[in-house]
Parts: structure tokens; sequence; C-alpha cells
């Protein structure tokens, strides 16, 4: 069975256990934590991939990371995937959560390439102008791209919104290119 699909499977069920507890707004703080500090440290993401490392010794640095900064509920989760042997995965269990509360609360993630820094006032537009296109919540994460000309690149899932000035150079050359063929 493929990692997405184990992975959704316990997320699924983590999300089945927080709607049934009526604790979700917490398991998902909880997961949110859990997958960003999991993501950016490569020495623990090494310790729960590595079959060297007993699992009993993964727990126990799990616990001590999370100790009263998670629920109960959710570091009974996290003891369930090392006992069924699945902490390799815990990240991607956890970004799977993460993608299920954003289609709950009908949240789309963008990650929004900029040329430059860009003003609040700015992101403001684009964030509106996604919603409008969207209809749904956005939350947009920024980042520079120094390939950039200009203008920006929008990410939502698999959809892309080139509106860099590379691309506009692309499409008038193409455009030219076009004409230049019709009048011969």
């Amino acid at each position: 069975m493929s990692i997405y699909r184990v992975s959704y499977r316990y997320a699924n069920s983590l999300m089945q256990l927080a709607e049934e507890k009526n604790i979700y707004s917490k398991v998902a703080k909880d997961a949110d934590l859990i997958f960003n500090s999991l993501s950016q440290s490569k020495e623990v993401k090494a310790i729960l991939k590595s079959p060297v490392v007993k699992s009993d010794l993964k727990k126990k640095l799990l616990n001590e990371i999370f100790s009263n900064k998670i629920s109960n509920e959710t570091q009974n989760f996290i003891d369930f995937v090392i006992l069924k042997n699945r902490e390799d995965i815990l990240i991607e269990i956890f970004k799977e959560f993460l993608v299920l509360c954003d289609k709950k609360d009908g949240v789309l993630r963008a990650k929004v390439k900029t040329a430059v820094e860009v003003e609040d006032t700015i992101k403001n537009k684009i964030k509106e102008k996604l919603e409008l296109k969207t209809q749904q919540k956005v939350f947009a994460n920024y980042t520079i791209d120094k390939n950039l000309i200009g203008g920006f690149i929008v990410e939502i899932g698999d959809q892309v919104f080139d509106a860099s000035i590379k691309h506009q150079l692309k499409l008038l050359r193409k455009k030219f290119s076009e004409e230049i063929s019709i009048n011969q």
C-alpha cells in the first residue's frame, strides 16, 4: 500500500476521533505544531525513519518534545502510530490531517512566489482576488524567487496562476510568432 494511502487512513482516523470527542480545533492546532516541528528538524526526521533506533526511544523522544504542548488524545495517537511501526510516515500523516482540516474548514493554501518582497496591501489584494476567484478562504505563503523578473506566480494545489513578467513575455513572443507565420 502506498505511503499516501496509509497516511490518509491514519489522518482520517485522527479526524474522526477529534470530531467524536469534540476536540477538533485542539487536535488541529496540535497537528500544525507537530507537522511544523518535525518538518523543520532533520535530526528528528532521521531518527523517526531509522530502523536502527528502537521504537521505545522514538516514543520517549516525541513525548519529551511535545509534553505539555499537545493534548493527551494527540499524544496517544502518536504513541499508537509508533506502536504500529509507522513512525517513519508520521510527518506525512500530520500533513494529510492538515489537508483534511483545510477541506473541512473550506480553506485553500496558496504558495505565492514574487520577484521581490511585497507590501501587505499588495498581499491583501492578491488574497482578495484569489478568494474571489476560488470562492474559498485562502491562506497565502509568500516566498521570493530571484528567477522572476517581476510579477508573481500562485500555486493552489495543482493549479498555477502565472502573472509573472517572464510568462507575459513568453505569451507575447508566442503571439508575435503566430502573427508572423500567418502573414507569411
